[in-house]
């Protein structure tokens, strides 16, 4: 398995690769941290995600939430077709999509 890695490309902007689950996402809790610390907008490239299931389409979640608590600006870039299926089963789909 392969776990999921948060990398920061340039200023407001990261990547996510790996899988998100219920192993790793609680160790991407507090890196996501460095997300919001600049401000702003922030962009997320999903493209290097291999797959993810309920525990990671929280995290991204939790994190819109968080961003929205500081005032910044998430926006989701190239959201895999199957996490893109696991949020339209709980009408997440909008969440990732509308940012």
């Amino acid at each position: 398995m392969s776990q999921a890695e948060l990398q920061c490309q340039a200023p407001g902007q990261f990547s996510l690769a790996g899988e998100l689950s219920f192993e790793s996402v609680p160790g991407l809790l507090d890196a996501g941290e460095q997300l919001f610390l600049a401000g702003g907008e922030v962009r997320l490239d999903l493209s290097q995600l291999e797959r993810s299931d309920s525990a990671g389409l929280a995290l991204l979640v939790n994190w819109l939430r968080q961003a929205r608590d500081r005032q910044c600006r998430l926006s989701f870039q190239q959201v895999p077709e199957q996490l893109l299926r696991l949020a339209r089963v709980s009408g997440a789909d909008q969440l990732l999509l509308s940012r």
